[in-house]
């Protein structure tokens, strides 16, 4: 599994997550993660997956696949062919991508047949609970109010947090659990990592910022500070 702390950057849709403004993240990126030896993973759009993969040795994941296997499926997404493009892993269920929980199963099993990581979103503890036992390999938990907000979930409701590890370990002692949702700064960052989390997955933090390789230094600066205390 990765070397914790974590910090995973979905690139979303932005007018900077793809073409020559999302290489030059990625390799900021990539030049963090080597000076402070933590892990960075790339979530870039789907088309973006096979030229980032080439340009930079850091995971890269995709945004989403289809709940499908191969077949006549006009339009769709599956893992088989984000794996062929260099994807390591997959991002599942975000609030901006919601599945039903078959689905997730689905895809989260798909991705363990190809060897490929799995990375879940849950809104509530309930509801991480419960795709916790389906053995994902990562799970990030994202307050769907507070995404893109700027407010940070560890901030405005660190108890989701605390009662996500609460519950969430009564069913699955593996899964590596991530903050989500309006993490914007490095303190937002560190505070994660000081309430249990191995990590946080951010955004527009990065994506929107006037300098991207500035923000994501400073965030993981501040989270491995953190993880070492």
């Amino acid at each position: 599994m990765f070397k914790e702390p974590i910090l995973a950057i979905n690139f979303k849709a932005y007018s900077s997550s793809f073409g020559v403004k999302a290489v030059q993240i990625a390799k900021s990126a990539w030049k963090t993660s080597r000076s402070y030896g933590l892990t960075i993973i790339l979530i870039p759009p789907l088309t973006e997956i096979r030229f980032i993969a080439s340009q930079v040795e850091l995971p890269v994941f995709a945004q989403h696949v289809d709940p499908v296997d191969p077949g006549a499926w006009t339009g769709h997404v599956i893992a088989e062919m984000v794996k062929e493009a260099g994807a390591s892993g997959i991002m599942i269920n975000h609030s901006e991508k919601r599945l039903r929980i078959d689905e997730v199963s689905f895809i989260i099993n798909k991705a363990k047949s190809l060897n490929l990581t799995s990375l879940a979103c849950a809104d509530t503890p309930e509801t991480s609970m419960a795709i916790s036992t389906l053995n994902p390999d990562m799970l990030a938990i994202e307050p769907p109010e507070l995404i893109g907000t700027g407010v940070a979930v560890s901030k405005a409701k660190p108890e989701v947090i605390t009662n996500t590890i609460e519950k969430v370990r009564r069913v699955n002692s593996r899964v590596v659990l991530l903050t989500g949702a309006g993490i914007s700064t490095a303190e937002d960052a560190a505070a994660a990592i000081k309430l249990g989390t191995s990590g946080v997955l951010v955004a527009s933090a990065v994506m929107k910022a006037s300098n991207p390789g500035s923000v994501i230094d400073e965030m993981a600066k501040a989270m491995v500070e953190a993880y070492s205390k």
